[in-house]
C-alpha cells in the first residue's frame, strides 16, 4: 500500500513537472507507513509518510519543483482514498 502511494505521487509529480517544463533527472522516495496490529493478528495502517527526493536540471526552478509536490499530493487518487493521513516531506536538489 505504501509503495502504491509512493508510485501514485511520483507519477503525478513527473507529469506536473513535464507540464511545467521542469526537467527531473533523478527521483527516489524513502516512504514509510505505520501499521497497528490487532489481537487477532490483523491490522491497519494509521499513517504514511512520503519522503520524495527529486533532482532537477541545473537552472531549474527549485521553488516551483517543490510546490509541484503539493499539487501531486492533492491529485493522487490513492492518497485521497485511504482512511489515514498521508504526509509528504519533499526534497528538491538542483544538479550542478
Amino acid at each position: 500500500l505504501v509503495a502504491s502511494l509512493s508510485s501514485c505521487h511520483m507519477l503525478w509529480y513527473l507529469h506536473l513537472c513535464a507540464q511545467a517544463k521542469v526537467t527531473v533527472l533523478a527521483y527516489h522516495d524513502d516512504a514509510a507507513g505505520t501499521m497497528v496490529e490487532d489481537a487477532g493478528g490483523g491490522g491497519r495502517f494509521t499513517q504514511a509518510v512520503l519522503r520524495p527526493v527529486a533532482t532537477i536540471a541545473a537552472g531549474g526552478d527549485a521553488a516551483l519543483a517543490t510546490a509541484l509536490h503539493e499539487e501531486a499530493h492533492r491529485l493522487c487518487f490513492i492518497a485521497n482514498s485511504v482512511n489515514f493521513p498521508v504526509t509528504i516531506e519533499p526534497t528538491v536538489l538542483v544538479a550542478g
